[in-house]
This record gives C-alpha cells, structure tokens and sequence, in this order.
C-alpha cells in the first residue's frame, strides 16, 4: 500500500541523515520539496536521483489533489528545507488530507533544531514548550508573551536574524530578566552558543547583530511567579478529553504547573460540572 512518508533532512551539516531516510529518498516514486533546489543540493551530495516536486507555504494547497493521485501509485516522500516538516514547516494540511483518504502515513526520526538547542541550553526546567516563530508585529508578540510569562518549562522559539533583537527586548519587557541561550546556526560550520541573561543578550546582539538561522531558549518562570492556572487549565482539559485518568492528570497538573494538589482537584471538578451544563461537550 502507497506510503506518504515524512523525511527529516539535516538542519545544516549534510551528513546529519540517517540510513534509512537516505534509502527512502532514493526508491520512492516523488520527493516533495519546500525547495527543490535546495533539496537537489542534499541529494546531489548522497548520489541520489529522484523527481522533485515543489511543495511550499505559497502552493501547498494547490498540490494537494495532485499528491494524493501520485500516492494511487506509489510512495511519496515529504522533505522540508530543513529538519521534520510540518513543524514550523509546511506539511501538516497534507497529512490530515492523506490519513482522512485512508494513506498509511509513515514518519521517520531524525535533526530536530528544537531538540538540538534545548539538549545544549542545559537550562534546568520541569520539561519544554516549542512554539515557532513569534508574532512580526509588536503588539502582537507581546501579547503572545504574556500568555506565556507563568509557565515554568523553558520556552523555546525559531527567530529571523533581522528580528532577534526586537523579540529579546519585548522577552526582557514583559517576561523579566531570564536565563536565555541563543543557538545560532546549529551543526554548520559557523554555530554558536550564546548564553546570558535577557538584558546581556540584548547588549551583546545590538552591539553584533547575529547572521543565520537562530533557536531561542528562554527560561521559564521561577517557582515564585504564581501558579500558571489558565495553561494548567487547557492541559487538563486536553487530558480529559483524551480520557486520561483524574488521579494521574491531577498529579501531573500539580507538578508542572505549581499548583496546589487541591487546587488541581477543584479545578478537575470545575471542568466535569462545565462538561454537565454545556450539551455541546464531549
């Protein structure tokens, strides 16, 4: 049965592929790529020959009649410019299409930036929160920020050279004076690891501004911030709904998001008398 297969490719060194990812892009039928240049360059240098096929941010939608014929007949594999697709990539549209037409979808492991630059932070936290890129604008990013000011796992985020500065004085305004680890260019040549507080790294980047690819990890809140209720509130929710066990969800709940044991169970049993009054719940 046609496979889609997503194929993590290396975030800067090309070699850091695995065998199997190699031996996939070598026998299927069509390699989807965010850039085919981009992509040919990676495979020239492994001795691949495959037929590309663009799929990017501007067409992603458009292709996607066509990629699901091209499954009728063979496998496909799906390749951003760098890392796992759909993660801050395109992608995800093309697999929610390909599992509701009954493809077996197929993902292989591999170069994550996020867990390259969280494994090099070494910021202590109870765990990790990946969410892209920030809001361009300011009043935007802030906002978004400040959603984020109470969790106390390290915050981690994909950032243009050109914006960093202005993402790490807002950081600075509405999260305080963090921990922070800037990893620029992980597994090039030029790869950097800048670490500092907020207030250091604004000084230290708006004296050099920084070139290439960069991964923010910020750290989370401290123990004395207050309880993170309102994302303490939507994991048990997700939790719930997922049928997860209320003792174990409670537990879990007290213990990332620094609440009271009894604060989590009030907070269960408000969300089970919510699910009784809306006739729309699950």
């Amino acid at each position: 049965m046609p496979r889609l297969i997503i194929v993590p490719t290396p975030i800067g060194n090309l070699d850091d592929i695995t065998l199997r990812a190699l031996n996939v892009l070598g026998e299927v039928s069509l390699v989807l790529a965010e850039d085919t240049r981009h992509t040919r360059h990676l495979l020239v240098h492994h001795h691949i020959s495959a037929r590309l096929l663009s799929y990017h941010q501007h067409n992603k939608r458009d292709r996607i009649e066509e990629v699901l014929q091209s499954l009728r007949t063979g496998d496909v594999a799906l390749v951003s410019n760098a890392g796992t697709p759909s993660i801050s990539d395109p992608g995800f549209e093309l697999v929610q299409a390909a599992i509701e037409g009954g493809i077996e979808i197929d993902v292989l492991p591999g170069a994550s930036a996020v867990i390259t630059a969280v494994v090099g932070a070494a910021i202590p936290a109870p765990g990790f929160l990946f969410f892209g890129f920030l809001p361009r604008q300011a009043g935007e990013r802030k906002e978004r920020l400040d959603e984020l000011k109470r969790v106390r796992q390290s915050l981690v985020f994909y950032e243009a050279p050109h914006r960093a500065i202005h993402a790490l004085r807002d950081m600075l305004t509405v999260l305080g004076d963090r921990r922070i680890v800037v990893a620029r260019e992980l597994t090039k040549v030029h790869q950097e690891w800048m670490r500092g507080t907020l207030t250091e790294m604004c000084t230290q980047l708006a004296a050099s501004p920084p070139r290439g690819e960069l991964t923010l990890v910020v750290a989370g809140a401290s123990d004395d911030a207050g309880p993170d209720t309102s994302t303490a509130r939507e994991y048990m929710r997700a939790r719930r709904l997922a049928g997860e066990n209320r003792k174990d969800t409670i537990q879990q709940s007290s213990r990332l998001f620094g609440l009271a044991r009894n604060d989590a169970y009030r907070m269960w049993l408000d969300l089970e008398r919510e699910d009784r009054e809306d006739p729309g719940s699950p």
